[in-house]
């Protein structure tokens, strides 16, 4: 099974979020996934081959395929394993229960897609409206554009994406989430939930191509210079 990456993280997070592939072009790769727009325009969710937008209030919208996307990462839908959770008390228990999952298939050092689909006492998430700036450290973007929102109580579906250590920079090591509601009128990262109960199915993926940007402007980072830590705190941060 394959992950179709655009771009890289360490990109992103030095200011890189001009389009590299249109939303269209995306969907000819995956099914499934998760990322951003340009100019970081809110958070992506990619659910049943459909793509959303979720903005900095939490609203959710299905995206033109003309939309611009600067990162992201897709899958198609394959054979998976599917495991039932019930009262998951935050995103940490929700990781240790993937994280064992894919270590009982010795897939530590590949990469995995999770769907999980049921109800939710709560998730907090955040999302972050547009700005439109390059050589911007995304970390200092978010700072100006990024909300943290809450939701109690929803039926819905979060997309999880596992990198190995190994792969840091290119995507953020462990695992990265993403929520988009039943009704797909509210989403965004997530970095805390509460699960009342939930069907998870894992996939694992051991092949990855990647989309580079072929504008020479691309070439003018410094893709060393992204932090492990810069990339830590705006892929898997707590909302702060």
């Amino acid at each position: 099974m394959k992950i179709y990456q655009v771009s890289t993280l360490q990109a992103l997070a030095l200011g890189y979020s001009r389009t590299v592939v249109t939303v269209g072009e995306l969907l000819e790769h995956g099914d499934l996934g998760l990322g951003t727009f340009e100019d970081v325009n809110g958070e992506m969710i990619v659910v049943d081959g459909e793509c959303y937008r979720a903005d900095e209030e939490g609203n959710a919208w299905k995206t033109e395929p003309d939309m611009g996307v600067p990162f992201a990462a897709v899958a198609k839908a394959g054979r998976s394993k599917s495991f039932e959770v019930t009262d998951l008390p935050d995103i940490a228990r929700l990781k240790e229960q993937l994280t064992l999952k894919i270590e009982e298939d010795f897939g530590l050092n590949s990469m995995h897609i999770a769907r999980i689909d049921g109800t939710f006492r709560k998730v907090c998430a955040r999302s972050e409206a547009p700005y439109r700036s390059h050589h911007v450290d995304l970390k200092d973007i978010l700072s100006k554009t990024q909300r943290d929102f809450a939701f109690e109580n929803i039926g819905g579906t979060m997309i999880c994406i596992y990198f190995p250590d190994y792969m840091d920079g290119i995507n953020a090591p462990g695992w990265h989430i993403h929520f988009i509601s039943e009704d797909r009128t509210k989403g965004g990262h997530v970095f805390d939930l509460e699960i009342d109960s939930a069907r998870i199915r894992l996939t694992k993926l051991n092949t990855i191509e990647i989309k580079l940007p072929s504008e020479p402007a691309f070439d003018t980072y410094s893709l060393k210079e992204a932090s492990s830590s810069d990339i830590k705190q705006v892929e898997q941060g707590d909302g702060k």
